[in-house]
């Protein structure tokens, strides 16, 4: 095969990589939402590689649109409460904040709005042991309390 025959063949097939990379995108992101790279992307607040879809969340907001992922919304609470110095438009109610739905498939992640979403009780990346889900169950707590519990349990932490 001579070598423009080579060069052509690789332009020809250049739309069909894009197109099947294309595909390849998992999740359905949210507007605004960068897409989260599995297994690759860390958390802003703890460096671990962001793997159980389950719990992972992203914040954007600022005049630079700034973009952070997590790991666990434990971590997204942390990241509110203790980068607000640095950040003070964390605390602008225009600040977008997703957290995964932990009833969705692996394959399907559901983005739910962090603040208007319902916590239950589940086992977590970072142990503070919440999920998010979309619709109100017994024992689900809101937002709000949720970030309480995941403050009170840091607070109770002995210094290191």
């Amino acid at each position: 095969m001579q070598r423009r025959d080579v060069l052509a063949a690789g332009f020809l097939l250049t739309p069909l990589a894009a197109a099947l990379s294309a595909c390849a995108r998992q999740g359905d992101w949210p507007e605004g939402m960068q897409p989260i790279m599995w297994d690759r992307d860390t958390c802003v607040v703890c460096g671990m590689a962001i793997s159980d879809r389950r719990f992972a969340g992203e914040l954007r907001g600022g005049p630079k649109q700034t973009v952070f992922k997590f790991d666990d919304p434990g971590c997204i609470v942390l990241a509110l409460h203790d980068k607000v110095q640095q950040f003070p438009w964390l605390r602008d109610p225009a600040t977008r904040i997703w957290v995964a739905d932990v009833t969705s498939p692996p394959e399907a992640v559901r983005w739910l709005d962090a603040r208007s979403a319902h916590y239950v009780a589940k086992f977590s990346p970072m142990g503070y042991n919440f999920g998010a889900i979309a619709h109100p169950q017994p024992g689900a707590i809101d937002f709000a309390a949720m970030s309480e519990h995941v403050l009170a349990k840091v607070r109770r932490k002995p210094p290191a």
